[in-house]
């Protein structure tokens, strides 16, 4: 069964980003596989974990939307903070610019998801 772990928090400090886990994922060894995807089902962005058994799964819900468009406009990708381990979500910035580009107007996702990202990342889809 593919494990799931949720962003509970994050912490800027000028350009340096960091999001905290809900849990600690003790004993699980992982890497960045740079991949983002949605669940629109649980209105999240989803960055993908590689593990030994494939991937695990790493939720960003709507309560840490606002620090992902800030993570758009820094120089670096966000770190992950994975037990006692920092691990760079690489890639982050663009998939999530991405995918909120094409999540604009595209009710594929689910109205109330396209209109959540919408809402949240407006600055950044006027800026374009």
């Amino acid at each position: 069964m593919r494990k799931t772990y949720i962003v509970d928090s994050g912490v800027q400090n000028e350009n340096d980003i960091r999001f905290l886990l809900q849990e600690d994922p003790t004993n699980q060894e992982v890497k960045a596989a740079g991949q983002l995807i949605t669940d629109s089902d649980e209105n999240a962005f989803v960055y993908l974990m590689d593990d030994s058994d494939g991937y695990t799964y790493v939720l960003f819900p709507k309560t840490v939307w606002p620090l992902l468009a800030v993570s758009l406009g820094a120089d670096k990708d966000p770190v992950l903070v994975w037990g006692k381990t920092d691990i760079v979500l690489d890639n982050f910035r663009e998939e999530l610019n991405m995918l909120i580009f094409n999540i604009e107007g595209n009710h594929n996702y689910g109205e109330e998801f396209a209109n959540a990202v919408e809402e949240a990342f407006k600055e950044q889809l006027a800026a374009n």
